[in-house]
């Protein structure tokens, strides 16, 4: 299976389980009172880093995630079981954004290893708790929150200290696989390398870094050509880079042209990207004599005079232990982790999106609708009076009496709420 960085999904938190009306029934107690148990909570619907993980392939085939819902309370005051949580292992590195507005909501890096996503719908009250002294036999309960269902974004960026940059087939994998552990498929034709392959650089005294072997970028990548937008993510999270270039020409590249190409999709993409530390690798020195030498290092030097210019070869090794000493020395001044970002988001706004109430006039009807007012609707009963009057003072207090009367109703006027038809009378 081919490595995955980038996949949306549908997410959703268990329904609160709904309250139970139910009474006890027991032999010489003819008129027993409410025992009607409460509802479960829904699960909640969480993700969490699994080191394990360095691809989003758990989540190509699959679309919809959905966490377990609370049960219904039963007689006898029986609690309705909690509904499981779900919780999704993702890859270190992970951003979850909401489709919609692509809004971050957590970055799974750093310290942050487990985060709540969708909070599982309250479980409903049952008729035991409106017992009152007036009103002895309630039959109605409270029901359970509803779920919450999200379409996230999950995108993968490579967590690594240094990135590797630079056309295909200039010797990145090869540099790679002799200065880390790492062993990356290497082949003489472009775009081998389809996916970051990740190595460690033992420095020595127990110091190192991580070392991204960035797929090959070409021309046009910041508009999204090839997988363009695909490799330039995982080198924001890199803190210093390594352009590596065919300073050789061995298939006839310019190395001066090259770093300007790929400079420029860096900074079309991202304006921090194009102001990372960067050093150039001239790879290839093994095919080359003094003066070749010389010359490719005189064309680069005067292309680009502030540039940090290292001669190597990724084959016989030469000059390499001085260019990751000095990526060591950029890393140490540069901070010692790279920057995670950290998002205000509050899984509780969800909910409150559908605690608004509308209330609007068409065609000569007033409608009042919204979430608050289904599950008011829901656990009230109107034919009682102090459910009624419960009704009342909720339409007085949350505004609704005096929306109605902006929009100019009068009496005998009819207003639609969840499903049920009043008349208004001041």
């Amino acid at each position: 299976m081919g490595f995955v960085d980038y996949s949306k999904i549908i997410i959703r938190s268990g329904k609160g389980g709904d309250g139970h009306v139910s009474f006890r029934r027991e032999k010489y107690v003819p008129d027993g009172g409410p025992d009607g148990g409460d509802g479960g909570d829904g699960g909640s619907v969480y993700f969490m880093v699994d080191q394990g993980m360095n691809t989003l392939s758990d989540y190509r085939h699959k679309r919809k995630f959905v966490a377990e819902s609370g049960e219904e309370g039963g007689k006898k005051n029986r609690h309705g079981k909690k509904g499981e949580d779900l919780i999704l292992p993702v890859p270190p590195g992970t951003l979850i954004r909401e489709a919609s507005s692509g809004q971050i909501i957590c970055d799974m890096s750093g310290k942050n290893e487990k985060q709540l996503i969708l909070k599982g719908g309250k479980g409903g009250i049952g008729n035991q708790h409106f017992a009152t002294s007036s009103m002895q036999a309630p039959r109605y309960a409270k029901p359970g929150e509803d779920a919450i269902e999200l379409e996230v974004i999950l995108e993968l960026k490579v967590i690594a200290d240094v990135g590797l940059i630079g056309y295909p087939s200039v010797g990145k994998s090869t540099f790679l696989s002799s200065v880390s552990n790492a062993r990356p498929k290497i082949a003489e034709y472009h775009f081998t390398t389809l996916s970051p392959n990740l190595g460690v650089v033992d420095i020595g005294d127990g110091n190192g870094f991580v070392l991204a072997d960035i797929p090959g970028l070409i021309e046009g990548a910041s508009d999204g050509v090839g997988l363009g937008h695909d490799f330039l993510r995982h080198i924001q999270r890199c803190r210093v880079l390594i352009h590596v270039v065919d300073a050789a020409s061995v298939e006839g590249r310019d190395p001066v042209r090259d770093i300007e190409a790929i400079n420029k999709e860096l900074a079309l993409f991202s304006e921090e990207l194009s102001k990372k530390p960067q050093l150039i690798a001239a790879n290839k020195v093994d095919a080359m004599d003094e003066d070749e030498r010389e010359i490719a290092l005189s064309l680069i030097k005067g292309a680009y005079p502030d540039a940090e210019i290292f001669m190597v070869s990724a084959v016989t090794k030469e000059g390499v232990r001085e260019l990751i000493s000095r990526a060591y020395e950029l890393l140490t001044e540069n901070g010692e982790e790279a920057e995670v970002f950290v998002s205000e988001y509050d899984p509780a706004l969800l909910r409150q999106k559908d605690d608004e109430i509308r209330v609007y006039e068409s065609d000569g009807e007033y409608f009042v609708e919204g979430y608050r007012i289904d599950k008011m609707m829901g656990y009230t009963n109107l034919e009682s009076e102090k459910g009624f009057s419960f009704f009342q003072k909720f339409l007085k207090e949350n505004g609704i009496l005096d929306e109605l009367v902006k929009l100019g109703i009068s009496d005998g006027d009819t207003v639609n709420m969840s499903g049920f038809s009043f008349e208004y009378y001041r």
